[in-house]
């Protein structure tokens, strides 16, 4: 008798183990329904990807979010039902990432993304940002100070801007337009390519914004003063060199002709050479060349401040350029790198 009821029992249990093992796998492995939304513009403020489950589903079971180039995230619980990854890696500007957003996934004590469908998303950039990461380098004459503090100073972040030199003439600073594109910026981020021995087009790609990034991360600062040029066409023609907030010189200059006159406005340098051959046309069109002038700076076109000899100064005699005695080019020179603004009026 004792036999046939341990025979029973040990029949019992198997029972009982075999009807309660298939539900505890089931469930370990459970197959849920999910609806994934991915933003198409990346950013450090907002969630990479959201899911939202049929059922109840932590944050601390989801695997790692694949994205490439390869960029770190973490999952954030906002939901019973809902969990988003958020960006804890550095966001490259321009960079078009490539996301796994699951459409099938099983989970249990973990969760895993059984099919996925790859998702584009690429990071925006905006002006503002840009003059934050210039300003912060230097390279504008403004000062940028962030409504909070931040341990990335290359995050953007809301903040105002000053001007670093209050005795530069209102002519330039009237020029100046936070968030949009402006000849302060456009000269500014030549000067930062300039630096970085990038391609001097005052457009910011994706080598260039990876470079302002760093730059900034590893406080890599303007290593000269902002400095500007102001031509004036009023008789007697002078120009005035200011570094930082100074006028730190002052001479005569010649501008263009009435026929082939200096363009007026505001111009980044984007040429230079110590001394070089220049040629073109005449107003009568014959042609001219001249050899070894020195001291060239060339701002828009063929117009150029550079050293030229002259019996007299102050009023109009070239073809367009901004001429001025070999000793006073020579001083100026210094001080007009590539993406120094040149303002003639």
């Amino acid at each position: 008798m004792n036999t046939r009821l341990r025979i029973a029992s040990t029949f019992g249990a198997a029972l009982v183990a075999a009807t309660l093992m298939p539900t505890l796998g089931a469930h370990a492995t459970s197959a849920l329904k999910v609806t994934s939304t991915v933003n198409p513009t990346m950013t450090a403020a907002m969630p990479v990807l959201r899911l939202h489950f049929s059922t109840p589903e932590k944050a601390s079971t989801m695997p790692q979010l694949s994205v490439r180039p390869g960029l770190a995230t973490t999952w954030q619980q906002i939901g019973p039902r809902d969990v988003q990854a958020v960006v804890t890696g550095k966001l490259l500007p321009l960079v078009s990432y490539t996301i796994k957003a699951p459409t099938a996934v099983r989970c249990g004590t973990r969760c895993t993304f059984t099919r996925v469908r790859a998702v584009s998303a690429s990071v925006s950039t905006n002006v503002t940002w840009e003059e934050q990461l210039l300003a912060t380098l230097h390279y504008l004459p403004l000062t940028f100070t962030p409504t909070s503090p931040s341990s990335d100073p290359a995050a953007p972040t809301s903040g105002t801007f000053s001007w670093s030199y209050t005795n530069l003439p209102l002519r330039l600073s009237s020029l100046w337009r936070q968030g949009a594109a402006n000849v302060l910026v456009t000269g500014a981020l030549m000067n930062f390519q300039s630096n970085q021995q990038l391609p001097t087009t005052g457009v910011a790609d994706t080598t260039t914004w990876h470079a302002l990034l760093t730059a900034v991360e590893q406080n890599q600062v303007d290593p000269t003063p902002y400095s500007y040029v102001d031509v004036s066409e009023t008789l007697p023609q002078t120009l005035v060199l200011y570094v930082a907030d100074k006028a730190t010189f002052h001479t005569l200059v010649n501008t263009g002709i009435s026929v082939s006159p200096t363009e007026v406005g505001t111009y980044p340098v984007y040429l230079r050479y110590v001394s070089a051959t220049m040629s073109g046309t005449n107003p009568d069109g014959s042609h001219y060349s001249d050899p070894g002038i020195p001291w060239i700076s060339y701002f828009h076109g063929g117009d150029a401040l550079h050293g030229f000899l002259r019996s007299t100064y102050g009023w109009p005699q070239s073809l367009g350029c901004v001429e001025m005695p070999y000793n006073d080019a020579k001083a100026v020179w210094p001080h007009t790198p590539i993406g120094t603004l040149v303002t003639v009026h």
